[in-house]
């Protein structure tokens, strides 16, 4: 360091830049937990045909890493393994499961630093975003690791003095579990911690852009002594995933799906579990409304506000997408929020200190957010802040205000996925209410009043499965996480989540005297 302290006046600016990102990153690069294989019957392997694709920064377009790029051979191999460790995972006790679980848990918590710089380099959010989705992502382990024992059946009341019933829940059986980019921790503990607390088995299938957060977590449930086969992780590039996905949606050996992600690829999904009659847990899109009412408390609703959008720099499955604000408001908090955008966030790599505002996920997502914008402004709606990619250039965008929306906006009508704000005026309670139940999903709601007659009667007609009422932060291990509509089918997390991986099997004892 003496050396490189001496001649840094003598680097150019390039130079200096170099050297502050080898820093920067050399934690991530150096760290145990940074592993580029796969993980299949307790073996860690490349893919059969040798081919590798590689995991970018979003922040700055670096690769990180190359990991397998597997097919439909691979998944196969996968969902054998499963299907071959669930005859003796099933047969576990409760309590040895709870245990391994909760060793998951504690090795996830003593490696929390290591864990969130792999999900800042590999997804771009904020290191202190990171943290946070690794404490949250944990906590589903914690909970699950405590379900495990409760997982209870029933003793019915007979109609015949010569029977009695009983109602038993089982494993059932191998779970695929897809999981997407924007939480990769987290929709990872929260689908694998209920399966195994159930007692089944799981292939993990993340997604192409942020593989590494998966095999990183997998390579400690090995270190907890989670028998083989009981999880693995098969990884792939974009072009294999749909292959890998009809394996792990309609292979025999399958009997539960859980998939989090769009609504189009979880309708195909579904379409495939149908051949096989599989039981399916959806977690599809959304498109949240946010109502502000004239009773609300301002400077409450805009810390909720910053939360429920910015996380993520907007791509969230909760976040709020249209804003409806009331019209003895609208003035003010449009202000507020403009004011807030412009002086608190800051742009910029998430490694980087004062950063809370990261890169969109890849090319592919910055064009659609840019696209919805543009055709959002030539719809008739106002740009009052940002509005194009932001000057840093590669996938940054700049956080965005748009004004006078309808309900035929693209940016309404559609989920953005973004840090764009589409805003629109609304007069009475019914009308808000209909703007906001005029789309076809319903994963979250947000609802801001003081009155609280006026947030049950919203809340009771709010068609979604979530709602935060005064609050941003609704996501918890406790909450029963899921949406109506074409939003998906299920609950994650609660004790309502393991729900998804088990059966009930009905005993019926005769002949008792």
């Amino acid at each position: 360091m003496s050396l490189l302290n001496s001649g840094w006046r003598t680097l150019s600016y390039h130079q200096k830049r170099l050297v502050r990102d080898l820093l920067k990153y050399q934690g991530v690069r150096n760290m145990s937990k940074m592993r580029e294989e796969a993980y299949i019957d307790g073996q860690w392997v490349s893919a059969k045909s040798g081919k590798t694709f590689p995991v970018l920064n979003p922040a700055n377009g670096k690769v990180i890493a190359n990991v397998p790029d597997m097919n439909e051979t691979d998944a196969e191999l996968a969902v054998d393994a499963a299907h071959k460790a669930f005859q003796t995972w099933r047969n576990t006790t409760a309590k040895e499961r709870s245990v391994l679980l909760r060793k998951w848990f504690n090795l996830m918590e003593e490696n929390q630093e290591s864990l969130s710089r792999l999900l800042t380099a590999e997804a771009g959010k904020p290191l202190a975003e990171s943290r946070g989705e690794l404490m949250y992502g944990s906590s589903f382990l914690e909970w699950f690791a405590e379900e495990a024992k409760r997982i209870n059946g029933e003793v019915v009341c007979s109609p015949a003095r010569s029977r009695e019933m009983i109602f038993i829940r089982q494993p059932a059986g191998v779970a695929s579990l897809i999981t997407p980019w924007n939480f990769p921790n987290a929709m990872i503990t929260r689908k694998a911690g209920a399966a195994l607390a159930a007692g089944c088995t799981c292939i993990i299938k993340p997604a192409e852009d942020t593989p590494l957060s998966a095999i990183a977590m997998v390579d400690l449930a090995e270190q907890a002594g989670i028998p083989p086969g009981v999880v693995n992780v098969v990884t792939s590039s974009r072009g294999n995933t749909p292959a890998i996905g009809r394996v792990l949606s309609t292979h025999n050996k399958i009997s539960v799906l859980s998939f989090t992600g769009s609504t189009p690829v979880g309708r195909l999904l579904y379409e495939n579990c149908a051949r096989g009659i599989k039981r399916v847990g959806l977690e599809l899109g959304g498109n949240a409304p946010f109502i502000v009412f004239n009773a609300a408390d301002l400077k409450t609703t805009l810390e909720a506000f910053m939360v429920a959008k910015f996380r993520n720099a907007g791509q969230t499955c909760i976040s709020g997408s249209r804003f409806l604000i009331q019209s003895g408001v609208y003035d003010e908090f449009v202000g507020m929020i403009k004011d807030a955008m412009e002086t608190r966030l800051v742009v910029g790599d998430g490694m980087d200190n004062g950063v809370n505002f990261g890169p969109l996920i890849n090319q592919s997502q910055l064009n659609k957010v840019d696209g919805l914008v543009k055709a959002s402004i030539a719809a008739g709606a106002e740009c009052l802040l940002g509005g194009k990619p932001h000057e840093l250039g590669g996938l940054f965008y700049e956080p965005t205000i748009l004004t006078n929306c309808a309900e035929t906006t693209p940016c309404f009508e559609e989920e953005i996925f973004g840090p764009v704000v589409g805003i629109r005026k609304f007069e009475t309670e019914e009308e808000a209410l209909q703007i906001a139940n005029s789309c076809d999903v319903g994963l979250a709601g947000y609802i801001f009043t003081q009155d609280v007659s006026q947030a049950w009667r919203v809340a009771r007609q709010l068609e979604t499965g979530m709602i935060g009422i005064n609050e941003g932060l609704i996501s918890a291990a406790e909450a029963a996480f899921g949406g109506v509509k074409q939003s998906g089918i299920g609950r994650e997390g609660s004790r309502h989540g393991i729900e998804e991986y088990s059966e009930i099997k009905y005993l019926c004892f005769g002949g008792i005297n």
